[in-house]
């Protein structure tokens, strides 16, 4: 222990220091003895822990991102040589360091905290031993050995002997349930965290061994908590609960305002998001309008639900503009299709008339005062009074020769001419 001491003294100090600050605030509040105090001086530790590894939280979403925009290519790959287990390690590490890739990138926030980590375990494990570390002096060695959490002392462990328990004037019952019930509060949110990650944030459609390495740490992880949390003493407990509990609120955060492409979490997001564009006619704030603005660039690259989505906006009314924004689909404004060209379907299609049937065009004509013959006349228009009256005695004249033929007799007839004698 003395190796790892001495290893760790460069954070040990700055750690009990901040404790040191934090419980003269608290101590202020509910006694410097207390509990409370002492505990709370922790969870502030580690919510300040976690304030400060936001960037490299922000760089981890960003490296996963880049992950699945690689899904493609190693689903490819795989396919290639799935014969090949060991080609295809070596096709995927080439992959990786051609895009500037880490599979690992999910883990940095775990190693960047783990100094802090053994460090708290180092102090407390101190107080535990009756020795003074860092900023912790005598006095505040004394007062952290008084303070308890539900009975259990801040330095006290599941493993300890009864003779050890008391002499920090506890009950080793006490200890143990309180260590157990945080044990399993911590072994459960660990598995939750992964297991929302997994079920929800990842898109499932291509598997790669980075999720595969993801599933395992669900089951992996929850099981190592619980075999070394026996050792941990109550106040690592206290720190280890409630950074999972940060991860656990942060990780849900994410994936409800930021899911990743082509997962379950993007689809609840695009419905809620739909609903509420076409409910305000418009997209709200920059992150909705940097969704869309993605949206609108992937063209024929888009998933399912971000198909989905643009199509819904149009049977709305709605389209979706490359910087973002969403406008009423009128006749002015070309709608846009799945591909991201503009198109003029949004507008109201010609009707074509309906054919009407021969009598009911002659009918319509006659009523009309127009001529029924279907055939067009190159003749000019002058002329056409001329011809359609010649036409009309020509028709009456044939029409009287043919009366006088079946010996119908009427009109004036020609006089007979004198037969010869």
């Amino acid at each position: 222990m003395d190796t790892i001491a001495s290893f760790f003294s460069f954070i040990t100090t700055p750690v009990s220091w901040v404790i040191v600050q934090f419980h003269k605030v608290y101590g202020a509040l509910f006694g410097d003895d207390s509990g409370w105090a002492w505990g709370l001086s922790i969870v502030s530790l580690v919510i300040l822990i976690r304030i400060c590894l936001i960037p490299l939280f922000v760089k981890q979403i960003k490296a996963t991102r880049a992950m699945q925009t690689l899904q493609p290519e190693m689903k490819k790959i795989q396919e290639r040589y799935k014969n090949d287990k060991q080609r295809q390690s070596e096709e995927m590490m080439k992959l990786y360091k051609e895009t500037g890739t880490n599979p690992l990138s999910s883990c940095l926030p775990i190693l960047a905290q783990s100094p802090f980590f053994f460090a708290l375990y180092h102090v407390l494990n101190s107080i535990a031993n009756n020795d003074t570390i860092g900023s912790i002096n005598q006095s505040l060695l004394d007062s952290a050995q008084k303070a308890h959490i539900f009975g259990a002392p801040l330095a006290a462990k599941f493993t300890d002997s009864t003779s050890d328990v008391a002499a920090l004037d506890a009950s080793l019952t006490t200890v143990r349930i309180v260590t157990a019930v945080m044990i399993v509060l911590m072994s459960a949110s660990q598995f939750y965290t992964q297991r929302q990650l997994m079920t929800k944030n990842v898109d499932t459609t291509v598997k790669t061994p980075f999720m595969q390495q993801q599933k395992m740490l669900m089951y992996v992880f929850p099981i190592m908590f619980a075999v070394f949390g026996i050792n941990f003493p109550v106040g690592v407990l206290v720190y280890w609960l409630t950074t999972n509990m940060w991860t656990m609120g942060q990780q849900m955060y994410v994936i409800h305002n930021n899911p990743t492409p082509g997962s379950k979490a993007q689809a609840s997001y695009l419905e809620r998001l739909h609903k509420h564009v076409t409910h305000h006619g418009k997209t709200r704030g920059r992150g909705e309008k940097a969704v869309v603005k993605a949206i609108v660039a992937k063209g024929r690259d888009r998933n399912e639900f971000e198909r989905k989505f643009i199509n819904g906006l149009n049977k709305a009314g709605l389209a979706a503009q490359p910087d973002g924004t969403v406008v009423k689909s009128e006749t002015a404004v070309a709608a846009q299709t799945e591909d991201g060209t503009p198109t003029s379907a949004a507008a109201p299609k010609r009707q074509q008339p309906k054919r009407q049937t021969k009598a009911k065009r002659q009918s319509g004509a006659k009523a009309a005062g127009e001529p029924t013959s279907l055939v067009k006349s190159d003749e000019p228009e002058d002329a056409k009074p001329a011809a359609s009256a010649k036409k009309g005695t020509q028709k009456s004249g044939g029409g009287t020769r043919s009366k006088a033929q079946s010996g119908q007799r009427k009109g004036p007839q020609r006089p007979k001419s004198p037969s010869k004698k």
